[in-house]
């Protein structure tokens, strides 16, 4: 399966039922500024890998689903219609939602899902963003299949601040189970234990030569010698951060999560799951003779199992006039095929030096507004940690016969049975929410030393509220409490600067002197460093209910999720807009 375009086959184009097409893309003719219908049917489709059918939910009975492509300023109407037995909910991943949190999907949190044979219309405008996102499943494990990309393109006239490419390519990481994830994330939460891992990685839903039956199903990359392509990858993968790399290849990342970086060259790119990065790959001068496999694998800094496996692509050139000559002589499949060296699975020193690469390009066009004061701040704990066990006269899975759970200053969190938003919205915040979560730990300890013998949690649905438009710091501490782990920590609603990251316990009194307020990164996603803290800030203008949860998707079910609340604004434009009327019920 080859691709040499945005609107390769591995993304069919969603259907627009306006008067408008994405299938346009290549050569960047959308127009700007417009209203753009899209309708997403939710249904159940046959789908093959690794010689085994099963029945997944699809959008559009696409797998992986759909593309959304707009330019920043367009207004987007996206239907969703529910045709499955099991709820659903779609998340607009990275999308700011200003004054729309009806439109950002998390279950439970600003909508109750829809149920089957309900629909819904998710109606938001994108304002000043532009780039790579994605959009999701954001119930249960639905975005094992339920995913896709979301692509921002500038407005009109106005040019890349990198090299313009010859082509656009979405690549997406995802993961394969021939069980059911629903089943997986089930028998987890009832026996207490991890769950069963993916049999697979995918690019563009295809495993790839290295496992088993999957030659065919394998995603090709064609290219021509002495271009320049923009490569948007995705990482929509459940519980894997991943290394990535193309044989005999330098790639120049120049954005992350759908902001521009300063460029820099690297090998090797570390993405974790709720994080985009673009690159610009600058092909050969001339024809090879070979092809290059572009492979991921996971970045593992937990005790737990993972998936121990390798995905793989291919990277192909396409014979030119000058060498189409030689093309009835050469095939393709007898080509030497070269490999990339991916970093170990635990290098820790290679994750952080590619974080700390990462930088704003803080130009006048594109400014790094950072918060230069803070009103407020925090310090987050973040882990894991036990439940005891609800069975009767039955030991759980989990560590000491205990359940296994994750917190946020060791509240884990507990899914209301109303939407928080609508709960706040409509003055009922007393029977679904408290609004005391604790701006810092109520026992400290030595968060990454030895850990305390009670691993106990609590549980609870607790909120921080904000006044409109407060800066504010937060620091998230990673603690050894069931081992030292990164967690991909991605907040709805904002973007926010990454101010600051080191290992050890976070020293207030030392660590902020070396905070960056000039350049740092902005992005939606960040990986709290195993055994270490990461340091943001972000400004709270967005009024809604907003979701942070780890990226992780089996640590967000153990409870590693809080919300944030922040209040109207005095002025028209900083209150959230009143529900839909098609908005679901509980």
């Amino acid at each position: 399966m080859g691709v040499a375009l945005i609107s390769s086959p591995a993304f069919p184009s969603v259907f627009l039922f306006s008067l408008i097409t994405v299938c346009l893309i290549p050569k960047l003719t959308l127009a700007a500024e417009i209203t753009r219908h899209y309708k997403f049917d939710i249904k159940l489709q046959n789908v093959t890998r690794l010689c085994h059918t099963k029945s997944i939910i699809t959008v559009n009975e696409q797998f992986p689903g759909p593309r959304i492509v707009a330019r920043e300023g367009d207004h987007l109407l996206i239907k969703v219609v529910n045709h499955v037995q099991n709820n659903i909910s779609i998340h607009w991943h990275g999308i700011r939602q200003l004054q729309t949190g009806w439109a950002d999907g998390p279950a439970y949190v600003t909508q109750c899902p829809i149920q089957t044979g309900h629909s819904y219309v998710y109606n938001f405008t994108i304002v000043g963003q532009r780039g790579t996102l994605f959009w999701h499943a954001h119930i249960s494990w639905l975005r094992s299949t339920v995913y896709g990309p979301l692509i921002i393109l500038p407005k009109r006239g106005v040019p890349y601040p990198f090299t313009k490419p010859y082509n656009e390519v979405p690549i997406i990481f995802g993961e394969w189970w021939n069980a059911d994830p629903e089943a997986v994330i089930t028998q987890a939460l009832q026996t207490g234990g991890g769950p069963n891992v993916s049999d697979a990685y995918t690019i563009n839903g295809l495993p790839g030569p290295l496992y088993n039956c999957s030659a065919k199903d394998t995603f090709k990359l064609k290219v021509k010698p002495r271009k320049t392509y923009l490569l948007r990858f995705i990482n929509a993968a459940l519980n894997d951060e991943l290394f990535f790399s193309i044989a005999n290849h330098t790639l120049t990342v120049v954005e992350a999560d759908a902001v521009y970086v300063k460029p820099f060259e690297t090998n090797t790119l570390l993405i974790a799951p709720g994080q985009t990065t673009n690159v610009l790959l600058k092909t050969k001068p001339n024809f090879p003779n070979a092809a290059f496999f572009m492979t991921a694998r996971p970045y593992v800094t937990g005790l737990g199992t993972f998936d121990n496996s390798t995905v793989a692509g291919i990277l192909e050139y396409e014979f030119s006039s000058k060498t189409k000559s030689l093309s009835s002589n050469i095939s393709v499949k007898k080509l030497p095929l070269f490999k990339p060296v991916l970093p170990p699975l635990n290098d820790t020193s290679f994750a952080t030096n590619f974080s700390n690469k990462l930088r704003s390009l803080a130009s006048a066009q594109f400014p790094a507004n950072v918060p230069q004061k803070v009103d407020k701040r925090f310090f987050f704990t973040i882990g894991l940690g036990t439940n005891p066990c609800d069975q009767n006269n039955q030991t759980c899975q989990g560590p000491n016969g205990t359940m296994f759970a994750a917190s946020i200053n060791n509240i884990s969190f507990a899914v209301p049975a109303t939407a928080l938003l609508q709960a706040h919205f409509f003055g009922q915040s007393n029977r679904v929410y408290n609004p005391d979560f604790p701006i810092r730990p109520l026992i400290p300890f030595n968060y990454t030393g030895n850990p305390p013998n009670n691993t106990m949690v609590s549980n609870g649905t607790k909120l921080v509220v904000l006044p409109f438009n407060t800066s504010v710091e937060l620091v998230m501490q990673d603690t050894s409490i069931l081992g030292a782990e990164s967690h991909p920590l991605h907040l709805h609603g904002f973007n926010f600067f990454v101010v600051g990251q080191g290992f050890g316990n976070f020293d207030q009194n030392k660590d902020p002197a070396n905070f960056n307020l000039v350049d740092p990164v902005e992005r939606n996603t960040v990986g709290v460093p195993s055994g270490g803290w990461v340091a943001i800030r972000f400004l709270a203008d967005n009024p809604g209910v907003w979701f942070m949860h780890c990226h992780l998707e089996i640590h967000t079910s153990w409870g590693l999720k809080m919300a944030w609340l922040v209040l109207d604004g005095k002025l028209p434009n900083q209150k959230l807009l009143p529900p839909p009327a098609d908005l679901p019920k509980c």
